[in-house]
């Protein structure tokens, strides 16, 4: 499934020294920025969601200081330009414009495709035969590891929507419903927000439509953690949803892992800081990862009855965990 289309580029080299805690005015603004940002657009909130449809694209989509307008008013002329600067290079602002332009005729399935295309994957798939047949009359959950945070999501969303004919849905964080190619095929979740009340009614009303499931239980890209790579523990929804409405669910194991910078700067963010800063650099790591091979591995699907009352769904989420690991 590799391939070029104009736009990939070679990612330039990433600054190394990002941010250097120490109690000072500047530092404490820099951080209360980052939480700003990082709380209110991130590298994705620059269409509202209600203004979600292809009429919203335009040939520069993410405007970092439209949003900084937007988002801190009259403060936002206190942030330094070159504070901006980097803020555009980090978010790849052209090059991410640039696809989004060329691919707004695409939607779903077609603009995962194209997704893989542009970021030239080469995808190495191991156990297609456990696929379910789409024509079995069986809905499913897919359940997979979370190395990367964005190709893999993009790649799983390929095979499983072109396998299924488009028939499946993720659960994402709200802000990827920002991308209108993206949108058809996501069921918005943000467990942190105003939107929190409604996660039990949306998950169930995923569970309950016609369509199959793909899942990343960590809810995080994965932390690295004494030198290996692996995602922090599942949460159990997709356990006791799948017995609920009797889904067999597929567990799956993709392989990769972003920067040794990343993981530093995740694992300083989980211990340090109130949000999550790492999440600003995801855009940055799939460029780093253009070009490169990785191996998805499906699992045979496990029936949805194996999960009893012998462990709780919490402890059943881990047992899963741990199958997709050994794949």
């Amino acid at each position: 499934m590799g391939g070029r289309i104009r736009g990939a580029d070679r990612q330039k080299k990433a600054p190394q020294n990002v941010i250097c805690v120490q109690n000072t005015s500047k530092n404490c603004f820099f951080l209360h920025f980052m939480h700003t940002f990082e709380r209110n657009v991130l590298f994705l909130q620059t269409v509202s969601v209600k203004e979600n449809k292809m009429a919203s694209l335009t040939e520069k989509t993410i405007d970092i200081e439209k949003i900084l307008k937007e988002k801190m008013g009259p403060k936002a002329k206190f942030v330094p330009g070159f504070l901006v600067g980097w803020l555009k290079r980090i978010v790849h602002q052209d090059q991410v414009n640039a696809f989004l332009w060329e691919s707004r005729d695409k939607t779903g399935v077609e603009w995962l495709e194209e997704c893989v295309r542009y970021l030239d994957m080469t995808l190495v798939v191991e156990g297609k035969e456990n696929l379910p047949s789409p024509d079995d009359g069986r809905l499913y959950t897919f359940v997979s590891n979370h190395p990367l945070g964005g190709e893999d999501g993009v790649a799983l969303g390929a095979i499983i929507g072109r396998h299924y004919d488009g028939r499946f849905r993720y659960l994402v964080n709200d802000l990827l419903m920002n991308l209108p190619g993206l949108a058809p095929v996501c069921i918005p979740i943000n467990k942190t927000g105003g939107q929190s009340r409604n996660f039990p009614a949306m998950v169930e009303a995923g569970f309950k439509s016609d369509n199959h499931m793909l899942m990343f239980p960590a809810g995080l890209c994965s932390r690295k953690k004494k030198g290996v790579v692996s995602d922090i523990p599942w949460t159990k929804t997709f356990i006791s949803k799948s017995v609920e409405y009797q889904r067999d669910i597929v567990p799956i194991r993709f392989s990769g892992q972003n920067s040794n910078f990343f993981y530093r700067l995740a694992n300083f963010s989980d211990k340090c800081l109130p949000f999550n800063l790492a999440m600003l650099f995801l855009v940055d790591e799939m460029y780093k990862n253009v070009h490169k091979t990785f191996h998805v591995t499906i699992g045979k699907p496990i029936p949805w009855q194996t999960f009893d009352k012998s462990r709780s769904p919490k402890e059943w989420a881990q047992v899963v965990r741990e199958q997709v690991y050994q794949l």
